[in-house]
């Protein structure tokens, strides 16, 4: 799956190019990190945390467990982002950083093996935590990408990231996928042991290609060093510096509350479409294969997004993504057979990097360019508030209406209001 949410756009100081093993070295965390995303997040952990974690239990209870779950995590990386990204800044201890966030998620991934069946609070907690894991070791992993890359490669050299990380993500879940519909022939019993299984393969996948960033990736000494309060102190001065600035420009202001309700749509269906998927009665190893086919497809579909925002425009190339969104999320609320579902994961693999994609693409227009890099820092904190309200909207709406369909209904109004708030940014120049 695509996180082109996540990334920073960084700053100087310009790194001395190291060669092409640094650069693998610093690219192959995404391909290890992806598996969490991949395999877990979006694919068996909802599955799981529904049919075992929560056995016993009604639907609707654990969409709204699972949609709580997802909110708490992203409260959590969302309220940390400032002071993770000042240190970041200011600090020689990035690779340090990336190690011990990758290792809580790792070892909380792998702590899901013994979690057993009906211990959905357990569940949910080490889910937490290694998702918490995983969004923070990203924010020291992106302020990474100034060491081991000029600013002339740094679009290639990131792209390289991304690429590995569909990559790899979708190669160890189509693994995993194959361990659930074989089971025997893996030496397993059964479905349950297969998943509980892949979780370990996703913490020691993880924790491999984690190795070459701290063994060869060379990490620049800081320019200054201060303490943990004072780099505190300067994260919440700074922050209030830009929103103030922020405010001052309505164009960009406007546009990220846009930005903030839409891509809270996109990462709900991503976070919470298997166990929509789930409560329709559909079969759970059908919907990880339709989750793997949105991860193939959507490399490629982003590429062919970016070149149809240079056609028709950026801001006309998030809407159109929109427009596919809600109507998703419409034909969502009547969807009857998996062969129904499998259209729907390659219509969102057509759409999912390429929103997120023009969107960065048009901010960049809107800001001042002396100041790119201020703004797309609280652009990227912004991203990370994401999938807080989409979720727990689709669990509240589940449970106060017993309807599922309902439940996805209810994310079409993010894709409405967002869309809506968009029409009124005018675009920077003719498209």
């Amino acid at each position: 799956m695509s996180r082109a949410a996540e990334r920073q756009s960084l700053p100087e100081p310009e790194p001395a190019v190291d060669g092409r093993r640094q650069v693998l070295a610093w690219a192959f965390y995404d391909w290890g990190n992806s598996a969490f995303a991949t395999t877990v997040m979006a694919g068996f952990f909802p599955v799981f945390f529904k049919q075992y974690f929560s056995a016993g239990s009604d639907a609707a209870d654990s969409t709204l467990r699972l949609g709580l779950a997802n909110s708490v995590a992203s409260v959590l990386v969302a309220a940390a982002a400032p002071l993770l990204g000042a240190i970041a800044d200011r600090s020689s201890a990035k690779k340090r950083f990336v190690g011990g966030f990758a290792a809580l998620g790792a070892v909380m991934t792998a702590a899901l093996y013994l979690v057993g069946r009906g211990q959905w609070q357990l569940a949910a907690a080490c889910y937490v935590a290694a998702a918490v894991g995983f969004s923070g070791s990203i924010v020291f992993y992106d302020s990474l990408l100034v060491a081991v890359a000029p600013a002339a490669e740094r679009d290639r050299v990131s792209a390289l990231g991304y690429g590995l990380g569909y990559l790899g993500g979708g190669l160890l879940l189509a693994v995993n996928v194959a361990m659930t519909l074989w089971p025997a022939r893996f030496g397993l019993s059964d479905a349950a042991e297969a998943v509980r299984v892949a979780f370990m393969t996703v913490a020691l996948w993880w924790a491999l290609f984690t190795l070459p960033l701290l063994l060869w990736v060379r990490e620049p000494a800081a320019s200054a060093s201060a303490s943990i309060g004072g780099t505190f102190r300067d994260a919440a001065r700074q922050l209030s510096t830009t929103l103030r600035r922020v405010r001052e420009l309505p164009q960009v202001w406007t546009f990220l509350l846009a930005y903030w309700l839409y891509i809270d749509g996109v990462d709900t269906i991503i976070r919470m479409a298997v166990d929509y998927g789930l409560a329709l009665g559909f079969d759970s190893g059908s919907l990880i294969t339709a989750l793997l086919l949105t991860q193939f497809v959507g490399f490629p579909a982003a590429i062919a997004f970016g070149w149809l925002g240079q056609r028709v425009g950026s801001r006309r190339g998030i809407l159109l993504g929109l427009a596919v969104y809600l109507g998703v999320t419409v034909y969502g609320y009547a969807l009857e057979t998996e062969a129904e579902f499998y259209g729907l994961a390659v219509v969102i693999g057509l759409v999912q990097g390429g929103v997120q994609a023009l969107s960065r693409a048009f901010y960049s227009r809107l800001i001042p360019a002396e100041e790119a890099a201020e703004f797309f820092g609280f652009y990227n904190m912004l991203g990370k508030f994401a999938a807080i309200l989409g979720p727990a909207l689709m669990g509240w709406v589940s449970v106060a209406t017993g309807s599922p369909r309902l439940s996805i209904l209810a994310i079409a109004l993010l894709f409405l209001a967002g869309g809506a708030l968009l029409l009124r940014v005018p675009a920077p120049y003719q498209q």
